[in-house]
């Protein structure tokens, strides 16, 4: 099974380090966050990618192109103009890296990739958020669901105290956040069988807003729910503290 990983955006939440570079590639431990959500998957045996790119996507395609020499000790040999490669570390993937356009919307990422996915099912993640959901039950529960598409939910609690307000604007209850104000996202991480491309019509369209809601208007998308570790990778806070994790070596992610 094929894995699609939206990685096209420009970032802009981040823009302290995606002015220089595709948000896929800031690097977490010294490696692209990228590389951790692919290092991931392949754990549980998903190995074949297709990488929806756009902005800046020559450094993604660099990036694989000279893998060996960023995971690798070599030699290189000016005089005869040859490089002698001492450790092979490279991975057992299949990568494709597809220019998807600059300014093309989710949905429109995935219709233009349509072609290398085929009539198969696939995986499909943003390309800046990490987790330790289990794939193999998400799969089973995408194959049981009868649905066109399974997205992973998680659950992220109120940052802030929480108040009610009446109609005149005078609040009348505040409190500290509680576990039971968390609210169900979409963390990504999902399935979809090849009848979503009936619902993606142009490079316009946006995967989150009408494909979703009407594929959950009709019935035909599941929910799989995670209670573990999820992180997205919106801002520069949020880049420090999946930093910490790994540096930790205790990371959630890292089950390799």
């Amino acid at each position: 099974m094929k894995v699609v990983l939206l990685a096209g955006g420009l970032g802009t939440r981040i823009s302290e380090e995606s002015h220089l570079r595709p948000k896929p590639m800031i690097e977490i431990g010294e490696k692209p966050i990228l590389w951790h959500i692919m290092k991931y998957y392949s754990t549980f045996g998903f190995k074949d990618f297709i990488i929806c790119a756009g902005y800046k996507q020559y450094m993604i395609k660099e990036y694989f192109a000279d893998y060996f020499l960023h995971n690798s000790d070599v030699t290189f040999d000016l005089a005869n103009n040859a490089v002698e490669i001492h450790n092979n570390n490279s991975e057992n993937w299949r990568v494709s890296v597809i220019d998807t356009g600059l300014n093309t919307m989710t949905g429109g990422r995935i219709r233009r990739i349509r072609r290398y996915v085929g009539d198969e099912s696939f995986m499909l993640t943003y390309g800046d958020g990490l987790c330790n959901v289990d794939l193999d039950k998400l799969l089973k529960f995408h194959n049981e669901s009868g649905c066109v598409g399974t997205l992973t939910m998680v659950n992220i609690a109120e940052l802030k105290g929480v108040l009610e307000v009446s109609d005149k604007g005078v609040i009348t209850s505040f409190r500290e956040k509680e576990d039971c104000d968390a609210s169900l996202i979409n963390g990504g991480f999902m399935v979809f069988n090849k009848e979503i491309f009936d619902y993606l019509e142009s490079d316009e369209t946006v995967l989150e807003k009408e494909p979703l809601g009407r594929l959950a208007s009709e019935g035909k998308l599941a929910g799989f729910y995670h209670d573990g570790f999820w992180q997205c990778m919106d801002t520069q806070r949020e880049k420090e503290k999946l930093e910490k994790l790994w540096a930790s070596g205790s990371a959630p992610w890292k089950v390799w």
